[in-house]
């Protein structure tokens, strides 16, 4: 097993996006938020303005996350502040959990930050990723004041001082 993170090249928009979309699946089971699948697969929308990285098991994309540094995911979403940058959407394929994966992606998404001179790094997840919460509590992230959303949806809110 070799574990790697890169960049992802545009020819591996779709596939990195059906893989992270298939990490999601099961945590937006039940919930209002199923349509939030087809945004998380559509990795090429989104790409002209973040920076879509990608982690390679093996020769394998196995999921993916999208680090907004100077544009944000959603044109919707108010700017970051200058010192910051954000994780959205950062999800490995289940049948590649617990090798590494995950934690690679956050210590080079932590870089880039680092490197475009961020000084706080901040990411949302939900009780249901319980995995994920504590993966980013082990890595120092600290709470912050949950995200509400109009249908009760509650975004578990994070950030890190890099």
């Amino acid at each position: 097993m070799t574990i790697s993170v890169r960049i992802a090249h545009p020819d591996e928009y779709t596939v990195a996006g059906e893989v992270t979309a298939a990490a999601y699946r099961e945590f937006l089971e039940g919930t209002t938020w199923t349509d939030y699948l087809v945004t998380i697969a559509d990795i090429a929308s989104r790409a002209e303005r973040t920076e879509i990285l990608v982690v390679i098991d093996d020769d394998r994309i196995v999921g993916s996350a999208t680090l907004e540094l100077d544009g944000r995911t959603s044109l919707d979403d108010g700017p970051l502040g200058s010192h910051q940058a954000h994780i959205r959407m950062l999800g490995v394929h289940p049948d590649a959990r617990g090798r590494g994966a995950a934690k690679a992606l956050m210590a080079v998404c932590e870089a880039r930050a680092r490197e475009a001179g961020r000084t706080e790094l901040t990411l949302n997840t939900t009780e249901r990723m319980a995995a994920a919460k504590a993966m980013y509590e082990r890595l120092g992230y600290e709470r912050q004041e949950d995200e509400i959303m109009p249908d009760g949806f509650v975004l578990l809110a994070y950030s890190k001082q890099l």
